[in-house]
């Protein structure tokens, strides 16, 4: 017989996460961004009256951190009261409270941490693994690292840590690439494919910094490195251009991170504008947007490749009917006490129930402001 439950305490904290190295990727180098030393996070937890618990969390890069702790702040005593089983209704609920401000970015970015909660909680009540909870495909997915590949790092640091990554077990490597100088560009991905040899899989990244033609011209002399993809060789909203070069290069192209809504993703996959899609749960406002958009892409037999957050996207891609990618990035781990493994070029889902990660005392001494709703 089952018993109702409800919620009776939310906490929102924000917190911010120093890098040990001021990141750049192409949009630093063409002055439209300066290097990132932070990432700033908005943690969610809620409790129920049976002493249940979840723990969600978005993140902004640069800016926008701020305002999505403000605007979950606004709306967040509307969960107070609610069966946290229903989460669609949940959700609604919230994004209405909101209405005057839209439905993508920080609107919904704000919802997500509180989204992704529902769903670490739901999960861990009938003692699953968020990804067998969803119904994986795979208890395994296969893994590829970004944050041992920016243009900060000279070619021989990139080198060096490719070498480490594949001897921990990731099994691709991505490179950044888009500088004004494209043969800097060339000469880098030429040197780390003589480096990890031609059977590893390789990506590069442009984000967002060439034009159609420079795109079109780059992508045919990057031909010959045998990529998995070219990421975002495009502005994330020029879907006819992604779809032209999806149509005319034989190397598939992967895009976006950088949406903030289904709607906008459903645009992407409608003119056709990649072989590869890659969404983000805390961008696209949480696990309840992503599975909308996953149902997309599945349709139009699109790969999926999520964007950062190995921790949360581990399991959705692992409930991705078609074989995924997950992007390994090493920079959250200071706010969890569990870490991910990584074995045979893949990332293994844990067993433990939920998103299976608790946050750190890292993560309680980095956190900058909190509030609390009910008792």
């Amino acid at each position: 017989m089952s018993t109702v439950d409800v919620i009776r305490h939310v906490k929102l904290s924000t917190a911010r996460l120093p890098l040990a190295v001021p990141i750049s990727d192409a949009k630093v180098f063409t002055g439209r961004q300066k290097p990132m030393t932070e990432v700033v996070f908005l943690f969610a937890e809620i409790t129920t009256e049976l002493g249940h618990s979840g723990i969600g969390f978005s993140y902004s890069k640069r800016a926008g951190g701020p305002a999505q702790y403000a605007h979950a702040k606004e709306v967040a005593q509307g969960l107070i009261g609610e069966d946290p089983n229903d989460i669609g209704k949940i959700y609604t609920k919230l994004l209405w409270a909101g209405a005057s401000v839209g439905r993508s970015g920080v609107a919904t970015q704000a919802l997500a941490a509180i989204d992704i909660a529902l769903y670490d909680l739901k999960a861990k009540r009938a003692g699953l693994s968020l990804a067998k909870f969803l119904g994986a495909y795979r208890d395994s997915v296969q893994t590829y690292n970004t944050s041992g590949g920016f243009l900060n790092a000279s070619l021989d640091e990139v080198k060096d840590r490719a070498t480490v990554l594949l001897d921990e077990g990731i099994g691709g490597i991505k490179i950044k690439v888009g500088l004004p100088d494209s043969a800097e560009d060339l000469r880098r991905v030429a040197g780390i494919r003589e480096h990890i040899g031609w059977d590893v899989p390789l990506m590069v990244d442009a984000n967002q910094q060439w034009d159609r033609a420079t795109a079109l011209r780059m992508g045919r002399q990057l031909e010959q490195y045998n990529l998995i993809w070219i990421e975002e060789p495009l502005d994330a909203y020029d879907f006819e251009g992604h779809a032209h070069l999806a149509n005319v290069l034989d190397t598939p192209i992967a895009t976006g991170e950088m949406l903030a809504s289904v709607a906008e993703h459903k645009g992407l996959i409608t003119a056709n504008g990649c072989d590869i899609i890659q969404p983000d749960a805390p961008r696209v406002g949480g696990i309840t947007q992503f599975l909308r958009l996953a149902a997309l892409a599945d349709e139009r037999g699109l790969g999926l490749a999520p964007h950062f957050a190995m921790e949360i996207h581990l399991h959705l891609a692992a409930a991705y009917p078609r074989e995924p990618w997950v992007e390994h990035f090493d920079w959250l781990d200071p706010l969890f006490n569990e870490r991910l493994e990584t074995k045979d070029g893949r990332m293994l889902v844990p067993d433990r129930p939920g998103l299976g990660v608790t946050l750190s005392d890292q993560a309680r001494a980095w956190t900058t402001e909190s509030v609390e709703f009910g008792a």
